[in-house]
């Protein structure tokens, strides 16, 4: 039942002016596509103001942080995976909901004046078909309408209508590799205080005009990226329109492609104190999305993985770099699938040490736990991957030398492992057992080919220079750097002399056909050669 509407109670609690904003969120990206299940394990969960240290915008002492009472309620916030479980989920709503609920009656008799609701927004939970709608929906009826709820979200969110309707302001990020994400979430605060400071003394502040316009169009991060046209152009209109008068924000989102709930589309929010200028702004930017509907391309070049790997080794750019896109753990991939793994250790050029490459990283708790086992500078036999996505070729067997051991929060127990041949030219991978049979360093016939790669024990990627050095590496230290990523992240881009993607299977696999949407709505694109232009009667208030 829906607590005592803020308007007919205290604006705050007595010898302070300031606002009571609550901050709450579960954030995780999840493919509905990937046999991993997100659990409680996967996140990092805090409470308090632990909730607000997070963001270095609200530091003690901050001036945001003096702007306001905050109460940090929960955030859990994980990297991409498979949708999570259900009981996690609801044990975490009902944590949010009871603090809420302690908040918006208080025995001090303040309010609650508003809330930042902070999601990523494309969270799958297993059952539901839109979590983050399902959630601000609880939170409204604890909190009540009078509340100002503003959230943050990843351009790669959904913004379903459920959602919409439980927030007042909505934005998201402008850049794709993300690099104003904490810009975003600033921004997000600071129109909340904005919106708070509007307000008439002991009213709660005014609810702006907002408008919401899907456009049914589905693409994957790599074909968005704002390095590359027409996304490029598409982010470069956004701060006019949100210029404009009467208008605060105005943002785009790609939607979720790996993801089959109905609520997974592009959409454009905007808000403000002008209805018709909000209208038409968020109108303007969906009919030029839909306008630029056919020139969305990869950000890279593409092939399968063979010919990716044709062109790395023969290419005199070193090093070249490759993404094992089917798999990244960054849009909630297993993180070991060994197609790339298998390929890598069969090749001639790799076997023989003319060519150097590194494969980064493979998810094997047992793997890693066996490489910290033996130490650094022992050999043995280890069978990798295929153990959460098992498809073809699934676990791959070789012999290893461990060359490096680290162990961080964000990787657990992490491995270089450097694969060995036999020198009777038995291939590295062909099968010899499943057990894990320690092999003395003096052992005779192996020697080291060109081939490390990394394990760890948690899903984790390695897209900063720091992850590298941790264990002793650079990303320059190969001819060929095989990475399960999509797009490359700022310090990956840099250190590449050239690169691929590879159009690998797996959870978030590029090519969206194949993955078998069936939940979607449609017409939608890429799945329908057309779709119909956006209009003033697609405009939800």
């Amino acid at each position: 039942m829906p607590h005592e509407p803020s308007s007919t109670r205290p604006h705050a609690a007595a010898g302070t002016a300031l606002p009571r904003i609550a901050v709450c969120g579960i954030h995780i990206e999840s493919s509905t596509f990937t046999p991993y299940v997100s659990t409680a394990a996967d996140f990092d969960v805090r409470r308090g103001d632990a909730v607000l240290d997070r963001h270095p915008f609200l530091a003690a002492g901050s001036p945001l942080r003096e702007a306001a009472a905050w109460h940090g309620v929960l955030h859990a916030g994980a990297l991409p995976g498979g949708p999570l479980d259900r009981e996690d989920f609801e044990a975490w709503r009902a944590e949010i909901l009871e603090g809420l609920a302690a908040l918006v009656s208080g025995s001090d008799g303040a309010s609650l004046d508003a809330l930042w609701f902070d999601i990523h927004g494309a969270m799958s939970v297993r059952g539901m078909d839109d979590a983050e709608g399902a959630l601000i929906t609880a939170i409204r009826e604890v909190i009540g309408e009078d509340v100002l709820v503003g959230t943050s979200m990843d351009l790669h969110g959904n913004v379903s209508p459920a959602l919409f309707a439980g927030c007042d302001q909505l934005t998201c990020y402008r850049t794709a590799p993300h690099v104003d994400v904490a810009e975003t979430r600033e921004r997000a605060v600071r129109s909340l205080l904005d919106a708070l400071a509007a307000a008439p003394d002991g009213l709660p502040a005014p609810k702006p005009h907002r408008a919401l316009v899907h456009v049914p169009i589905l693409l994957p991060g790599e074909m968005t990226s704002t390095r590359v046209e027409p996304a490029a152009s598409l982010y470069a209109r956004i701060p006019e329109l949100a210029a404009r008068e009467g208008v605060t924000d105005v943002s785009y989102w790609i939607g979720f492609a790996w993801a089959d709930e109905p609520r997974c589309q592009a959409a454009v929010v905007a808000f403000g104190a002008d209805g018709e200028a909000v209208d038409a702004a968020a109108l303007e930017l969906a009919t030029a999305i839909w306008e630029t509907r056919h020139e969305f391309v990869f950000v890279a070049p593409t092939g399968t993985l063979e010919e990716c790997l044709d062109t790395a080794i023969a290419s005199p750019a070193r090093p070249f770099w490759i993404s094992d896109s089917g798999d990244n753990p960054g849009a909630g991939g297993a993180d070991d699938t060994t197609g790339c793994l298998a390929a890598l250790a069969s090749r001639p050029e790799i076997r023989a040490g003319e060519v150097t490459a590194l494969l980064v990283s493979i998810v094997d708790p047992e793997t890693a736990g066996r490489a910290a086992e033996l130490g650094v500078g022992r050999r043995g036999d280890v069978v990798v991957g295929g153990r959460i996505d098992a498809r073809d070729p699934g676990p791959v067997p070789l012999h290893i030398e461990v060359e490096a051991l680290d162990h961080s929060p964000a990787t657990g127990v992490a491995a270089v492992l450097r694969v060995l041949a036999p020198a009777g030219g038995e291939s590295p991978s062909e099968p010899r057992s499943p057990e894990l049979r320690p092999t003395s360093q003096r052992s005779t016939g192996l020697r080291p080919t060109g081939l490390r790669l990394v394990v760890t024990s948690r899903r984790a990627q390695f897209s900063t220079e720091a992850m590298f050095a941790r264990l002793g590496l650079t990303m320059t230290v190969a001819d060929v750097v095989v990475v399960k990523m999509g797009y490359l992240e700022p310090d990956q881009h840099a250190a590449a002399a050239d690169w691929m993607m590879a159009l690998t299977p797996g959870g978030v696999d590029q090519d969206l056909v194949r993955l078998g949407h069936r939940r979607i709505t449609r017409p939608m694109l890429p799945f329908d050669a057309e779709i119909p232009a956006p209009s003033a009667a697609d405009v939800l208030r």
